[in-house]
């Protein structure tokens, strides 16, 4: 069997591994002339590193990322609502992880054209489009400089993001992303570590929310490199996103000082940290709505492609890491390509399409509005607001609708 995969990101890229892994042969296309590592902070929950562990990379984990400690939700204006112990400190059998996004990427990249060979990823191909019929399936590319090029496979994993060409070509009427009215302004730059340096900050509900975790040691003692983001409504859920998502845009530096001093973060100077950051990114937080269905013949699409979701309750990759294993299953255990591709689909739709739908109503963060719709001036004990058990019933509501549950995660075989 061969599958061609487009998209080099993290689900196109475990993909591979996963299929090569599984003894199947396949290429990646990338649009890019170069695979750059992009992006800022991401969180790898113990669902997905588990995934990852089984591919042989925990210990490149661990090069590049930083063991997550614990999670503190908080109200916008400094007090805790909830402090959550992650990965094995929660009683996992695997870490939590959090990472540059670029640097996990490249991590993948560089796994793939080791165990695949140099030729595995290739670069500069835009997909215009595909044609199949009962034998193979025809991807066709565009090169810059280069003349058009056809490829012929056996399968078509399209894992090409929110902006996914196959996506748009499986279904032509579906339109935009949409946007939630939620701006994000991103970076990262070495800080004093805070809290031990493996703790993570929410802070703020939909409207108004500040992130700060640390993704990877410092260059100077004590300092670690740390993600922040600042997550603000200034749209209408629904409208059209002011721009196209894309994480290398450069973020407005004065738009954003308007809405910084909106928090209170007594563990960390978010100020300083966002006034000391050299690059700043932001893009409107977008999602699609769940599809009828992925797979058409031997085309199917994973990750962002099938399932692009909002940044809440540390995801996004995580689900395309997911498909990625259960795509090489299927398609290892079944001969008929078509068939494979159905079941693939029929294993993971409904559950990553609940997944963007309670994110859409904040996931796990969704404890952080409620509070402040009770308590909007901020709060001196948590219990006067919230009950614990209506607290932790969200919470793991949530990890077993992601399959992040310490059950789901340290049951064998699963």
């Amino acid at each position: 069997m061969q599958v061609i995969i487009v998209g080099a990101g993290i689900g196109g890229l475990t993909a591979a591994l996963r299929l090569h892994q599984e003894g199947i042969d396949c290429v990646v296309y990338e649009q890019s002339e170069q695979s750059g590592e992009l992006g800022v902070g991401i969180n790898a929950l113990p669902h997905a590193v588990k995934e990852l562990a089984e591919l042989g990379l925990l210990d490149s984990l661990d090069e590049i990322g930083v063991r997550t400690r614990d999670l503190y939700y908080a109200h916008r204006l400094g007090p805790v609502i909830l402090r959550k112990p992650c990965g094995l400190d929660a009683g996992f059998t695997l870490p939590q992880f959090c990472l540059h996004r670029g640097r996990l990427q490249g991590m993948l990249l560089r796994a793939v054209r080791e165990r695949l060979g140099a030729d595995a990823v290739r670069t500069g191909h835009r997909l215009t489009g595909f044609d199949q019929d009962a034998s193979e399936v025809r991807a066709h590319f565009d090169r810059r400089g280069a003349a058009p090029v056809t490829v012929r496979g056996d399968v078509l994993v399209a894992a090409d993001g929110i902006h996914s060409a196959a996506r748009s070509i499986l279904f032509p009427a579906e339109g935009a992303p949409r946007w939630n009215g939620v701006l994000m302004w991103r970076g990262a730059t070495d800080w004093p570590e805070f809290d031990g340096g493996r703790s993570m900050i929410v802070a703020g509900g939909t409207a108004a929310k500040l992130v700060i975790y640390p993704i990877a040691e410092g260059r100077s003692a004590g300092t670690k490199l740390t993600n922040w983001a600042v997550c603000i409504r200034t749209g209408q859920p629904g409208a059209a996103p002011p721009e196209r998502q894309d994480w290398a845009r450069p973020g407005d530096r004065r738009e954003l000082a308007r809405h910084v001093e909106r928090f209170c973060s007594p563990a960390v100077d978010h100020a300083g940290l966002v006034e000391a950051t050299e690059e700043i990114f932001e893009f409107p937080m977008c999602d699609r709505d769940p599809l009828p269905a992925w797979s058409r013949g031997r085309v199917t699409l994973l990750g962002d492609a099938a399932h692009p979701m909002y940044p809440m309750g540390s995801n996004g990759a995580g689900q395309a890491i997911l498909d990625a294993t259960a795509l090489g299953g299927h398609l290892a255990r079944c001969s008929d390509p078509t068939e494979a591709l159905l079941a693939y689909q029929d294993d993971r739709l409904a559950a990553t399409s609940e997944v963007v739908l309670r994110n859409r109503e904040g996931g796990p963060e969704n404890v952080i509005d409620e509070v402040e719709r009770r308590a909007p001036q901020g709060f001196s004990h948590i219990d006067e607001v919230i009950d614990a058990a209506e607290l932790e019933a969200v919470v793991a509501g949530y990890a077993r609708a992601s399959g992040s549950s310490q059950q789901q995660v340290n049951e064998p075989g699963r």
